[in-house]
């Protein structure tokens, strides 16, 4: 499930990216950006329905779903910042320093990675 997580979180990347690139944000960014946050919903359901009993794992599932939380969360606010219906320059300063999903997709890569680890050693 996480390398499902990864994947969408590189398209989202790109598609926040683009909410921040300068001129007009286009419209394919818009549905690109729906598509991500509703691809991430469905991604934190399926995670939270995993029936876990060991802590570990509990606790994996639980900072995984902040990470996913956090992608759903920046897809959202940069779409706001794209099409606010009242633009000012503030908001625009802001829109402009949009420039993907950040630090928390990293993190979620090396989860992904650190989970894979052992079953690579064996």
């Amino acid at each position: 499930m996480l390398d499902e997580a990864v994947s969408v979180q590189q398209r989202a990347d790109v598609a926040v990216a683009a909410c921040g690139e300068p001129g007009p944000v286009t419209g394919q960014a818009a549905q690109d950006c729906g598509w991500a946050g509703t691809d991430f919903h469905r991604l934190r359901a399926r995670l939270r329905e995993l029936a876990l009993t060991d802590a570990g794992l509990v606790e994996i599932q639980a900072r995984a779903d902040q990470l996913l939380a956090y992608d759903q969360w920046m897809v959202r606010q940069s779409l706001n910042l794209a099409f606010t219906a009242h633009p000012d320059a503030r908001t625009e300063a802001a829109r402009l320093r949009i420039n993907g999903l950040g630090r928390p997709a990293g993190d979620l890569r090396r989860l992904r990675d650190a989970l894979r680890a052992p079953a690579a050693r064996r």
